[in-house]
């Protein structure tokens, strides 16, 4: 790749990073997945600490997902969130909890 064309990209990557209107927007829908350990009834958790944040949760939106072993299920919620702080804090708050392996 020829010099030129990779400071056009890099350009491009700048522009995007500084153009307002990019990224997430607040307040807004979002989704949510947690994983973690099957039998820790998350399907009912993952909604419990996101209201517990004082997040509106769709609850017609809340799926689970099982490992092909059965071992571990992914829980998605969708939930409105009023600002990025919000949406960190409930990142945060899955994963603070011991049966979350991780969130997406």
């Amino acid at each position: 790749m020829c010099v030129a064309h990779l400071e056009y990209n890099m350009r491009e990557l700048h522009d995007i990073e500084k153009n307002d209107g990019q990224g997430f927007q607040f307040p807004g829908s979002f989704e949510i997945t947690a994983m973690g350990n099957a039998n820790a009834n998350l399907r009912e958790r993952v909604p419990e600490i996101l209201r517990g944040l004082g997040l509106s949760v769709m609850d017609a939106s809340v799926r689970e997902r099982s490992s092909r072993e059965g071992n571990y299920v992914s829980v998605s919620v969708m939930f409105t969130c009023p600002s990025r702080e919000k949406y960190e804090a409930a990142h945060a708050a899955l994963r603070a909890d011991p049966d979350v392996r991780y969130t997406l």
